[in-house]
């Protein structure tokens, strides 16, 4: 295993949208990371699956102009308004980041996979642990 972002608590990382138009950094560690296969996850970002990092709100920065949908209560999904890259999500106190919109790749590693019932069957699983559907926690 690699030595990741995720060890270091006073490392701060970048990203953004494809164009350029929206910026985010994040401030220290994650509070968790994973790989989602739930169908809504992978029908807004149009991929197989929603690899994310979670981050308390206070740690994350956002520049730039985002549009907002709100694909269940209380659950913001939030976009680059110019070229439509998702970047964040918006739960409570808590920040979704893309982990794919981080300028610097490698820097994490996902923990975790949910939804897998709804993992593509030609994607292998993760030696990571496997849950069929949400994670049981939303504190670990």
């Amino acid at each position: 295993m690699t030595e990741t972002i995720a060890s270091q608590p006073n490392t701060s990382a970048a990203g953004g949208c494809a164009c350029g138009a929206a910026r985010f950094t994040v401030e220290g560690p994650p509070l968790r990371g994973g790989l989602c296969h739930c169908m809504v996850c992978r029908k807004a970002h149009a991929a197989a699956f929603n690899p994310f990092l979670v981050f308390p709100a206070d740690q994350v920065t956002v520049e730039g102009q985002l549009a907002v949908w709100e694909s269940s209560p209380g659950y913001e999904r939030r976009f680059c308004s110019t070229c439509g890259s998702r970047l964040i999500n918006i739960n409570g106190p808590e920040i979704e980041v893309s982990l794919g919109s981080f300028d610097t790749p490698g820097l994490f590693e996902p923990e975790y996979e949910s939804w897998v019932i709804r993992r593509e069957p030609w994607l292998p699983a993760l030696d990571l642990p496997q849950h069929a559907q949400e994670r049981a926690s939303l504190d670990g």
